[in-house]
C-alpha cells in the first residue's frame, strides 16, 4: 500500500464501492459494489482507498463473492487489525483507467449534471443522480439546479433511450427528452 497526497481534483475519481468491516482473522474485508454486475469491482486489480483527505493506492490480492455480497483480500493486510484500519473507506478508481465505452453507452458519472431539455425546448433542471430498478435505471432531474428551469420541482425519468431519451451532448452538457413536463 502507498499513501499519497490527493494530487488529483476529487471529481477525477469515480467511487466504485466501499469496504464494509473485516471477514475473519486473515485480512479479508467485506466489500459494497456500486458495480453492475456487482463482482466488476474485482476485475479492477488495483483500487484508491480514501478515508478522510488521505488516498491509499491498493493492490487486490484476491476477491470473491461470498453469500450476496463479496469479500476481498488487499495486498499488505494480513491481519483483522489491519482489516478494521480500512473498514468504511471508499473504493475509488481514476476516471481515466475506466474503459472506454462504445456507441450509445455512457457511465452514470457522466450523465450527472447534464441539463436536461424537453423536444419542445422546456428546461426541466439537471440530473442530479441515477438509480436502478428492477425494470431500468431512474434520473432525479431536479429544477431547483437550474436557474432557467420551468419550475424547481425534482422529477424522476426512466433512462429509456429511444423511448425517453433522445440525445445525449456529453460536450455541450445537454440531455434532450421526450417528456411532458406536467408529469
Amino acid at each position: 500500500m502507498s499513501e499519497y497526497a490527493q494530487a488529483q481534483p476529487a471529481d477525477d475519481y469515480v467511487v466504485l464501492g466501499k469496504l464494509t468491516s473485516p471477514y475473519g482473522v486473515k485480512g479479508w474485508l467485506k466489500v459494497y459494489s456500486h458495480t453492475s454486475p456487482m463482482e466488476g469491482i474485482l476485475d479492477y486489480p488495483s483500487w484508491v482507498l480514501r478515508r478522510g483527505a488521505t488516498l491509499t493506492r491498493v493492490d487486490v490480492a484476491q476477491g470473491r463473492r461470498h453469500g450476496k455480497g463479496l469479500v476481498a483480500r488487499l495486498e499488505g493486510v494480513d491481519s483483522r487489525e489491519a482489516a478494521e484500519a480500512l473498514a468504511s473507506a471508499e473504493i475509488l478508481l481514476p476516471k481515466a483507467e475506466l474503459p472506454e465505452l462504445t456507441g450509445d453507452d455512457f457511465y452514470w458519472h457522466e450523465l450527472e449534471g447534464l441539463r436536461v431539455v424537453t423536444r419542445d425546448g422546456a428546461v426541466l433542471g439537471r440530473i442530479d443522480y441515477l438509480f436502478e430498478t428492477g425494470a431500468n435505471d431512474v434520473m432525479v432531474v431536479k429544477g431547483g439546479l437550474e436557474a432557467d428551469a420551468i419550475d424547481d420541482r425534482e422529477r424522476l425519468l426512466p433512462f429509456l433511450p429511444e423511448e425517453v431519451i433522445l440525445e445525449v451532448d456529453l460536450e455541450g452538457g445537454v440531455m434532450t427528452v421526450d417528456w411532458d413536463p406536467d408529469f
